[in-house]
């Protein structure tokens, strides 16, 4: 069986607080409140819509494509450049 390592692929990130709705919206504009609890958000992806909670962070794929990704899996896949 091959193995393979991932390419180095610089990604775009900002991580959710409850309290940058703004800076969230205008980093990934089809962000969302969801109707019934505002501490969230809810943002559009290549799989459908997908919840961003509180510490999540969203990342802006290397096709301008967005997901959420949770802090743990963010610390251990990614530092900063």
């Amino acid at each position: 069986m091959a193995q393979f390592r991932n390419k180095p692929v610089v990604i775009e990130a900002m991580q959710f607080t409850g309290h940058n709705d703004i800076a969230m919206l205008r980093f990934c504009p089809m962000a969302r409140d969801p109707i019934d609890c505002r501490a969230n958000l809810i943002i559009q992806t290549l799989e459908g819509e997908m919840l961003v909670t509180v510490g999540d962070w969203i990342i802006r794929g290397v096709k301008g494509e967005f997901y959420p990704c949770k802090p743990d899996i963010f610390e251990a896949t990614y530092e900063p450049v």
